[in-house]
């Protein structure tokens, strides 16, 4: 298991502190896991590190980090669609799945001091699984993040800089302190250890269903969600587990869409745009710096890209608490996404949403 330079091709031990090479290409994890068995699953272990077979993981180190992590229900919504219901979490989101196998990564290297970027719930992921493993860490996070994110990040013991400006000048400005100081980048797009923990939302959705649906709704800002269900899609097919891929609908933001746009026109990089305000801000990413691989994903697996209409996400989220479920706008989005999906293709029976973060984390 080595570390692979997505652009040039270097290798370098999963034990590097570089958040990158030298080319300044992005690491991808060379890494091939066992054929996808159920029978393989650790049944006894209630968390997603009950697939640790299938995932890039050394050692025990995670055995002192998990903290339930995963193990979501899905739920039943309405004829059409099913809720995963990953905000089921500990800190309140899905992020805690590639927090949990990042930090037990950092744990086993010996790690010692991380910091991060997040538009809150990644944030909040990594500071509370750094504070279970006795890491040190700093979140950066952009201005108009929601104080309670904030206030929870605090509360696990991290250290939390709000930055003036976009998400995307926030991470900026925490990879330079990055260059500058040596600290690890536990970050959830530049760490590929990250998506062998959003990976298990796929594996678990095929444990609970014994297949996979129809229809899959997945939100795309950085695309820690979307590269995971990749490449446990990759995997699944790869077992004979299924025999077709499920159509995975990709939503972004009217307000900030690089890999919408860049898919309608065919590029294989995310297209140029000026981000302007929207109230699902965990996938407000202008610059998305795995955005050739999604799209690159999205080709081979006949993506479809889809707004979430900026003036429906509260609707939709007003029309999910009024089924019981409470959820925040960013994930409210999924919904309103799938609803203007519906509008354009007809009735789309057999999907499944996300619901990937807690209501009362953007009540503001």
């Amino acid at each position: 298991m080595e570390f692979c330079c997505a652009k040039c091709g270097k290798r370098e031990s999963v034990s590097t502190r570089k958040a990158h090479c030298d080319c300044g290409g992005l690491w991808k994890l060379d890494f091939t896991p066992p054929r996808f068995d159920l029978a393989e699953i650790d049944s006894g272990e209630w968390s997603l590190f009950r697939y640790r077979k299938f995932m890039a993981l050394d050692g025990e180190a995670w055995r002192g980090i998990t903290l339930g992590e995963g193990m979501t229900p899905i739920v039943r919504l309405d004829e059409n669609v099913l809720l995963k219901m990953d905000y089921f979490m500990p800190t309140l989101s899905f992020k805690d799945r590639g927090a949990a196998a990042l930090i037990a990564h950092c744990k086993s290297i010996g790690v010692e001091r991380v910091v991060q970027d997040s538009s809150g719930n990644a944030g909040n992921a990594v500071a509370a699984y750094c504070a279970r493993a006795g890491i040190q860490c700093e979140i950066f996070v952009p201005e108009g993040t929601s104080p309670k994110k904030i206030d929870m990040i605090r509360a696990h013991g991290a250290a939390c800089t709000v930055v003036p400006g976009s998400r995307d000048h926030c991470a900026d400005v925490c990879r330079e302190k990055v260059e500058r100081d040596g600290v690890y980048y536990a970050n959830h797009v530049y760490n590929p250890f990250f998506y062998e923990g959003t990976k298990t939302y796929l594996y678990e959705v095929y444990e609970q269903l014994r297949r996979i649906p129809k229809n899959i709704v997945i939100p795309v800002g950085n695309g820690t969600l979307f590269l995971g269900v990749m490449h446990a899609l990759d995997e699944l097919l790869a077992a004979g587990c299924i025999e077709d891929a499920p159509q995975v609908i990709a939503l972004q933001a009217e307000p900030c869409d690089p890999l919408l746009r860049a898919a309608e026109q065919g590029m294989a990089e995310p297209a140029e745009v000026t981000p302007s305000p929207t109230i699902a801000e965990g996938i407000a990413i202008g610059k998305p710096m795995r955005g050739g691989e999604i799209l690159e994903y999205a080709k081979k697996y006949a993506v479809r890209f889809i707004h979430a209409p900026e003036d429906q996400i509260l609707a939709a989220r007003a029309a999910l608490a009024k089924c019981g479920v409470y959820c925040e706008h960013t994930t409210a989005a999924n919904y309103a996404a799938y609803l203007h999906y519906c509008e354009q293709y007809g009735p789309t029976p057999d999907t499944l949403i996300t619901m990937c973060g807690a209501g009362l984390k953007s009540d503001h």
